[in-house]
């Protein structure tokens, strides 16, 4: 892509407190309207990563820029363009919803405060909540208010540092298709450590684990790449012994494995589709196909063999 399409770029941060590494030579970018899961355990660099990008503090060594201006020495600019919810809302309690989001909109220098702060409560559903005192909200509610001060100055990059902790599923559903919505109009690094939530939300992920970025792709691609080879689920109408020997045949199989008497799990080379190629040859034999389906590893096993493969490699360094 363009460099112009380009909406986030962190080159080489590192973050040391003393002699300890928050962050280590961190590089990522990401593009305009894109979704980004930040995913990594607690204490892996997430927040740190979120705080230098929204100039809350600067890194050890690196350099990073937000709708192409400098975090450090343009940072006036880059806070205009940028909403933050961080992990611990910064609300006031004593103030009603309108009284907050009007503050939020004056500090950001808004013109036209009314029509923002509805605008911001109209997208996260708290329209009917403008005069009760955020002290008396749920949970959820108070995380709706967060996002709403984050995104009333219409900024054009969003950073969420865990935004659906402690809510419960219903809430959680209703903030991550909120986030969804945000996509395209917004750039949003959704950074968590709760898996669903990236593999449901975010077009691209990227995975740090003790400072470190260990991965960086789609999940399908991840899944395809931890695992060196795509995977198809087979089940037929008809089970016969020859099936796997048969398949195997094919042009790109490496290996079939017998599930039970009529369900197989086939294995081809890392990039070659052949579920054309099995139907065809199962229509020919006759063995009836009731399911073919690709089969991706889950998120959470994409994950943990990555930082378990990078926390083994430091161990042998």
């Amino acid at each position: 892509m363009e460099n112009g399409n380009v909406m986030i770029q962190a080159q080489n941060l590192a973050k040391m407190y003393g002699n300890a590494h928050a962050l280590r030579d961190v590089t990522f970018e990401v593009q305009k309207g894109e979704i980004l899961g930040f995913l990594g355990p607690n204490g892996a660099g997430k927040t740190t990563t979120m705080r230098i990008l929204t100039g809350f503090m600067p890194p050890s060594a690196g350099s990073a820029r937000v709708a192409g201006f400098d975090v450090f020495t343009d940072s006036i600019e880059v806070r205009k363009r940028i909403g933050y919810l961080p992990e611990s809302v910064p609300l006031y309690y004593e103030m009603s919803v309108w009284d907050y989001l009007d503050f939020a909109a004056r500090l950001r220098g808004v013109k036209d405060r009314d029509t923002a702060i509805e605008r911001a409560m109209e997208m996260t559903n708290i329209s009917e909540r403008a005069d009760q005192l955020i002290g008396k909200l749920s949970k959820g509610y108070k995380q709706r208010v967060g996002i709403a001060q984050a995104i009333v100055h219409n900024p054009e990059v969003l950073i969420l540092d865990e935004p659906t902790i402690g809510l419960d599923p219903k809430q959680i559903i209703e903030i991550r298709n909120l986030i969804k919505s945000l996509a395209g109009d917004h750039t949003v690094i959704l950074s968590t450590h709760i898996l669903p939530e990236v593999s449901q939300t975010c077009s691209r992920i990227l995975i740090i684990n003790d400072g470190k970025i260990v991965a960086e792709d789609t999940p399908e691609r991840l899944t395809a790449r931890v695992r060196g080879a795509e995977h198809i689920h087979l089940q037929v109408a008809q089970p016969a012994p020859e099936i796997p020997t048969e398949i195997e045949k094919v042009q790109g199989v490496l290996g079939v494995t017998a599930k039970g008497d009529n369900e197989y799990e086939i294995e081809t080379n890392l990039g070659a589709d052949r579920r054309a190629d099995i139907a065809a040859l199962a229509v020919q034999r006759g063995w009836g196909v009731l399911e073919m389906r690709p089969v991706s590893m889950s998120l959470e096993e994409v994950f943990l063999k990555l930082t378990t493969e990078e926390k083994s490699a430091g161990d042998g360094e």
